[in-house]
This record gives structure tokens, sequence and C-alpha cells, in this order.
């Protein structure tokens, strides 16, 4: 990775997938699944982005 992508992921990503845990843990009920949904999405874009960029 270069210093750009690790920049996106340090302003962009981060703070939005910690702002989407604390959502989720403020519905009692639904805070396993949500979180279960959130992690399958991050993992999911993850492998997008390394199978568009073939690893670079």
């Amino acid at each position: 990775m270069n210093i750009p992508s690790l920049i996106f992921y340090a302003v962009f990503v981060l703070p939005l997938v910690i702002f989407l845990i604390w959502l989720m843990r403020q519905d009692k009920r639904k805070g396993k699944v949500g979180l279960i949904v959130l992690a399958i999405m991050v993992i999911g874009a993850i492998a997008y982005m390394y199978w568009k960029t073939k690893g670079q």
C-alpha cells in the first residue's frame, strides 16, 4: 500500500467503521447482527479493492 491509501484509511474508513460500530451497539436487540453485516461489508470491500488493484 502506498501513503495515499493509508491516509484514506486513516481519515475516512476508520472513523466510518468506528461510528457504525458505535451506532450498532446502541441497538441492544440487533447489535450482533449489525456487527456481522458490518464485518462482511468491510471484508468484501477490502477483497474487492485488492482484486481491482491486483495487489498493488
